[in-house]
């Protein structure tokens, strides 16, 4: 079978793409972890309105939290490679998006070491010119079992990783993090907080409260694990560390009669498309770019989608390309002024 995609000729993007002033001069190599949540929706983040404590870890964190982000799409196989794309959701198309490089490829164009580190079902083809790891199904006992593996393994391999960064690198970690429907699986059983919880995939065996309370499970597992990545982050001293979380969309839990994702977003209901996304800046990069993490606290409450996604790293890993539009950056108001 011939796609339209087969068809169009693969253009590159961002060809003009270099490190800026800052980046290129930085004492020390720049590592940015980019996190892709899975299935994690706003509502359901105690950061926001959620009246359960589903972020403990991360409150006590220094970082920006927003809570009005919408998803290009209502699932992973739309969603994710059209938030690393250059088009909005308007006007991106699965052929659009096979036919051009994404940001990925820019940013490793600038200069960054680029390597997309995998604990779900694939990358969906933006990864295809990086380097690629594929954790899923490892054999760690302490992380793995039923055939998958929890989150916790990212952050296993982050620290692996950090002795070997010698040079400016960012790294992607795409997370299994509330993929449903079994979400009691996404989670150690001594980290079920909220209880009784579903322990099937078979929703018509389990009350709404208990499909809830194995959602919320899997929220707060995964403010563990950011929490946890920050604090191995923050502890470098060879190293510029920052990094940004972002869901690729959202889920129902009962809602209208509505369960898991995937409807068509015309008519998919805002639990399926309002996202979270988490900005940690350390110290270190802070100073270094002059960035002003109040101002992006202030910036916190705005109205976001996917498509900022694209710019605010060019924004956040300093790559100067014409690609770049500072209106879509949330790093481009809170730079300091030079004196």
């Amino acid at each position: 079978m011939i796609t339209r995609s087969a068809s169009m000729e693969f253009q590159q993007i961002g060809l003009d793409a270099k490190l800026g002033e800052t980046a290129f001069s930085a004492e020390k190599p720049l590592l940015s972890v980019i996190v892709v949540g899975e299935t994690a929706r706003s509502q359901n983040f105690s950061l926001g309105d959620y009246k359960r404590q589903t972020n403990l870890e991360l409150e006590q964190r220094d970082i920006v939290y927003y809570d009005n982000v919408a998803s290009c799409g209502t699932a992973t196989a739309i969603s994710l490679p059209c938030m690393f794309s250059k088009f909005d959701r308007g006007s991106y198309s699965y052929e659009l998006g096979r036919a051009h490089e994404n940001i990925l490829d820019v940013v490793g164009r600038a200069g960054y070491n680029v390597e997309w580190i995998e604990n779900n079902t694939g990358d969906k083809g933006v990864a295809d010119r990086q380097s690629f790891t594929m954790l899923t199904h490892s054999d760690d006992p302490e992380y793995c079992g039923e055939g998958e593996c929890i989150d916790g393994i990212l952050v296993s391999e982050l620290r692996r990783r950090l002795p070997e960064i010698t040079e400016n690198t960012v790294l992607v970690l795409h997370q299994i993090g509330s993929h449903g429907p079994s979400y009691y699986l996404r989670y150690p059983q001594a980290f079920e907080k909220f209880q009784p919880a579903c322990r099937t995939a078979d929703f018509s065996a389990c009350s709404a409260q208990e499909i809830t309370n194995a959602y919320d499970n899997t929220i707060a597992y995964t403010d563990k694990v950011l929490a946890d990545l920050i604090d191995v982050l923050d502890a470098q001293t060879a190293l510029t560390p920052s990094m940004i979380y972002i869901s690729d969309h959202g889920e129902s839990l009962g809602e209208k009669g509505l369960y898991l994702h995937g409807t068509p977003y015309f008519m998919a209901p805002k639990e399926q498309t309002k996202v979270p996304m988490i900005i940690w800046l350390s110290q270190a990069y802070q100073a270094t770019f002059s960035i002003e993490q109040e101002c992006l606290k202030a910036g916190s409450q705005q109205n976001l989608t996917h498509a900022n996604l694209f710019h605010s790293l060019l924004g956040m890993l300093d790559v100067q390309t014409d690609e770049h539009e500072a209106v879509l950056d949330v790093f481009d108001k809170c730079k300091k002024e030079e004196q």
